[in-house]
């Protein structure tokens, strides 16, 4: 049985208990008297109240206590010992375990339904997709079900459509709204091979795209899958919350007991009312609002994030996001554009773009894109080659015209040297920040070619953002220090860590954690070992999906200012649970010695009803704190363009 059915069952049967206590000052009293409460407030307990004492028992066998143990506990005892007075014609207070369950069970309503609606981001993004496509089948287009779309399907997408699934575009051009999934206002200008996002709309021209993600596989179904494990996730912090709750139990059961003693053995007041002020204390210390603290904050946080395009996976990345002293960045793809393009030929132009062309052919490397692009240009065709190698962080080399070739960086080079007028040129590009590869055959170096990567035009707001927090930026590249210090210096980077191998990024990132805790952002797949071994790994959306999976928080917008945002979410949100946390203890710290009778003297008490409705508050508030996070201004450091 749902809460909301348990609630209004315990409401209804309430209600003329209610009654009773508001109209018997004026000679009212309920048919049946003591007997209708008690068949009243044994439907209650068979039916609200019975999921809590089964809880309660669960824990007990396990030798552990939960709030639903205080919860039992208070209502059990008020409704035995009623049955007890009935028998020795005395006070019953029947309507004390009736009102405790209903306004318990009322806080759960409430917690339920802002919880459903702290994850309404989840549900909004599921409803972003189209439900149809208009798909290539012979040789003309037919409407199917998304479900019915395969990979590599040719797909129309008319103005005003959505599109249905992610892919690239074939044929036509478009301007594309892309703020449903990246978060990104501007819309995007798409034409010929260039990517494009399911759900996103298309607002002008009609283009064809061909599929290559479906299914669970698109980008809004991995945000969807993302967010759902994000908010049930929990932070570190909930394990002291839950260490709290097992030792608190128990603490709450001797103070009630010793409570009972006090007034009953040592200021001799009836047994009813002692017992009145254990069960208070018993309902009023019942832990709700402190489970709710961490949980609550968490799911409104995760959610937050994924409107604006920061996916946070879980509640431990967003607590160790607090602690970080250190970002290190990735340098191409993440503080670079990631398109290289060459600049520069030294040497016979014709002979050294097809040697590189030719070798390059076989690479997937960012540069080998970037040569085989300029070859392409200049109508220069790639010759055969055999026994292709790829040289983990040098180059590569393959046999060409029976001749060994190789291209790659100076460290690839063992027998050939520069000569001192190619090092005075390419030390010249480097200062540029170039990288420059060497290009030979057969032991004698023919040329040179100058690649640049452009920072992106974010890049330096975002690190001087970073700057103003405090945090040291570092920059790890396998690019040489040259290149690497021209970029840090065009950005405003710290430190530069060069010339690492891409196997060796992971120990770098070790070695700066000896100074404290460290985030590292990249984008490829060289980058997931680094990404896996900081405490916070922050993916960039348009990375590879092993860099993505690798990452604690992905940022959809590719946009390095968006590292700055993560953490001002992640510090609001964590500092959200901490402000939870407090007023959950505050409120049992301050609310036991009341219930207790330690202010009686002066006319303060709380009955175990009102201790009931205010627990059920305590709980409302805190879920309320954590779904104004939603409203909660979020303060970046990124200044104004």
């Amino acid at each position: 049985m749902t809460i909301t059915k348990r609630f209004w069952i315990s409401l209804i049967f309430s209600l003329p208990m209610l009654a009773n206590m508001i109209l018997m000052p004026f000679g009212w009293m309920l048919p049946g008297g003591d007997w209708t409460q008690l068949a009243l407030t044994t439907v209650i307990m068979l039916v609200a109240t019975g999921p809590f004492v089964q809880s309660a028992w669960s824990s007990f066998k396990k030798h552990h206590s939960n709030m639903d143990t205080l919860v039992a506990i208070g209502t059990a005892t008020a409704y035995l010992y009623s049955i007890y007075a009935m028998a020795t014609q005395q006070p019953v207070f029947f309507e004390s375990a009736a009102f405790v369950t209903t306004f318990v069970l009322l806080g759960q309503v409430f917690e339920e339904r802002m919880r459903n609606n702290a994850s309404n981001a989840v549900e909004k993004l599921v409803n972003l997709q189209a439900k149809d496509a208009e798909v290539l089948r012979g040789n003309e287009f037919v409407k199917v079900p998304l479900a019915e779309v395969e990979l590599n399907d040719v797909i129309r997408v008319k103005p005003g459509q959505k599109v249905p699934v992610d892919g690239v575009i074939v044929k036509g051009s478009s301007t594309l709204d892309e703020s449903m999934v990246t978060g990104e206002s501007m819309p995007v200008e798409k034409c010929v091979d260039d990517a494009v996002i399911g759900s996103t709309m298309n607002s002008t021209g009609t283009f064809l795209f061909k599929a290559n993600k479906i299914g669970d596989q698109t980008m809004l179904s991995q945000i969807v899958d993302l967010v759902k494990k994000a908010q049930n996730s929990h932070a570190p912090i909930q394990k002291l919350t839950d260490k709290v709750s097992d030792i608190f139990v128990p603490v709450v059961l001797i103070l009630a007991i010793l409570t009972f003693l006090t007034w009953y053995v040592f200021l001799d007041a009836s047994i009813a009312r002692a017992l009145i002020f254990a069960v208070s204390v018993v309902v009023i210390a019942c832990p709700c609002a402190l489970g709710l603290a961490t949980p609550t904050a968490l799911m409104v946080g995760t959610g937050r994030g994924a409107k604006m395009g920061i996916l946070i996976k879980n509640g431990e990345v967003l607590e160790a996001v607090n602690d970080v002293k250190t970002v290190v960045f990735d340098k191409t793809g993440t503080i670079t554009v990631g398109k290289p393009q060459v600049t520069d030929i030294v040497g016979d132009q014709q002979q050294v773009l097809q040697v590189a062309a030719s070798l390059e052919e076989s690479s997937e490397h960012p540069l080998a894109a970037a040569i085989l692009a300029r070859a392409k240009k200049a109508i220069i065709a790639a010759l055969p080659v055999d026994d292709f190698k790829a040289i983990e962080g040098k180059g590569v080399s393959a046999t060409i015209d029976s001749q060994t070739g190789f291209v790659g960086n100076t460290k690839l080079l063992t027998t050939a040297k520069l000569s001192d007028e190619l090092e005075q040129q390419a030390a010249k590009l480097q200062n540029e920040a170039k990288t420059v590869v060497v290009v030979g055959v057969a032991d004698e170096i023919i040329g040179l070619i100058a690649i640049q990567d452009m920072p992106k035009s974010t890049s330096k707001a975002a690190i001087a953002a970073l700057k103003s927090r405090g945090l040291k930026t570092v920059m790890l590249t396998g690019d040489n220090q040259r290149v690497a210090q021209a970029v840090a210096d065009q950005v405003g980077i710290d430190d530069v860590i060069a010339d690492v191998l891409p196997g060796d990024k992971a120990e770098q990132v070790q070695a700066l954690q000896a100074t404290g805790k460290v985030a590292f952002v990249g984008d490829g797949i060289n980058d997931a070992p680094a990404l896996t071994t900081a405490d916070v790994g922050i993916a960039m959306g348009s990375g590879t999906d092993i860099a993505i999976d690798a990452g604690g928080i992905v940022l959809v917008k590719n946009d390095l200012r968006d590292v700055d945002r993560a953490l001002a979410l992640s510090k609001k949100t964590f500092n959200r649970i901490k402000l939870n946390l407090f007023w959950a203890f505050i409120y049992n710290v301050l609310g036991i010695p009341v219930a207790a009778g330690i202010f009686f003297a002066i006319g303060l008490t709380l009955s175990p009803e009102l201790a009931g409705l205010a627990m059920a508050f305590s709980s409302l508030s805190v879920v309320t704190s954590s779904v104004l996070l939603n409203k909660a201004k979020i303060t970046s450091k990124v200044q104004p363009a």
